[in-house]
């Protein structure tokens, strides 16, 4: 066993195991049961997702629930191994259990027709996390490489304002800057940035301002480190992923940064292969200096206090 935590805010694949026929058993991608079964606990956001543009209008409502089908199907068969958690208290009954925790979110608001009565739904199924917006724009906002100058609107407000009240956060990865702005300012709570980089050091719009990173951390959220090739630098290697921890750091982020992984959704940074090599990047934090209780809340404190 290794013994380091782990809780990570995004992986793709489930929408892998969908199309793919994987099994989370043991899948050829970037994680699976198995692999997660090896960290001290374990606990993994598993994101509900389709690309918009692959789809005929009115088809994603029916392919999130397809993929909600298939999350079932697989902790039913892997119910020794893993655990459906929706709160603070099922991810530590999942830990005491020996079982890898199973978190529901969903990447884009228009598979679910970007519509606050179908958020009623999934907050029954236990999602805690729904992206406002993919890569497009849809009709909650702007996002950030599609109508990147378009904030939140009238429907997105009262989109992020019922998922708030369900408990389940709005995710700003992948929203638009102007709409990043306008959930700040809404005051809603923990504001979340699944998977998102420092902007400041690789200029992609997918990444965060320092100024964005501010907010997240004085509204007490959490941004997960990506570990995407294109947001880390390209051609990135370690030291260039861990640049990025150092500047959030150097930002107050101590209880703010996470893992936000962005598995079987990406080409890995640092040519790793999956969860497998992320020992790798803890022990390079340790011989820099950063103590056991920090990286205790880098690798599983802080999403599991937002989470709570």
């Amino acid at each position: 066993m290794l013994p380091i935590p782990y809780f990570d805010g995004h992986c793709d694949t489930i929408s892998e195991c969908t199309h793919q026929g994987w099994s989370l058993a043991k899948a050829p991608g970037h994680l699976d049961f198995a692999r997660l079964g090896q960290f001290q606990k374990a606990a993994q956001v598993f994101a509900l997702f389709a690309n918009a543009k692959k789809y005929p209008a009115g088809a994603l409502w029916a392919e999130c629930q397809k993929e909600h089908d298939v999350f079932l199907a697989e902790l039913s068969k892997n119910a020794g191994a893993a655990a459906h958690c929706r709160n603070g208290a099922e991810l530590d009954a999942a830990h005491a259990a020996g079982k890898v925790a199973a978190v529901l979110s969903i990447e884009g608001a228009e598979l679910i027709d970007c519509d606050p009565e179908k958020l009623q739904t999934v907050a029954g199924w236990g999602v805690r996390l729904v992206t406002v917006t993919w890569n497009y724009k849809n009709a909650l906002s702007g996002a950030n490489v599609d109508a990147t100058d378009e904030g939140l609107t009238d429907k997105g407000r009262e989109f992020c304002r019922e998922a708030a009240r369900l408990g389940i956060l709005p995710d700003v990865s992948h929203l638009s800057d102007p709409g990043f702005w306008d959930l700040a300012e809404m005051g809603l709570g923990p504001l979340v940035a699944t998977h998102s980089d420092s902007r400041a050091l690789c200029g992609h719009p997918r990444n965060l301002t320092d100024d964005m990173f501010k907010a997240i951390r004085d509204s007490g959220g959490v941004a997960g480190i990506n570990l995407c090739d294109e947001f880390v630098g390209g051609a990135a290697s370690l030291d260039d992923l861990i640049r990025h921890i150092d500047h959030f750091m150097d930002l107050g982020g101590e209880k703010t940064v996470s893992l936000g992984g962005d598995w079987d959704g990406c080409t890995l940074a640092c040519r790793w292969r999956g969860v497998e090599d992320l020992p790798t990047l803890w022990q390079a934090l340790e011989k820099r200096g950063y103590d056991r209780p920090l990286l205790e809340d880098i690798f599983w404190g802080n999403w599991r206090r937002v989470l709570a």
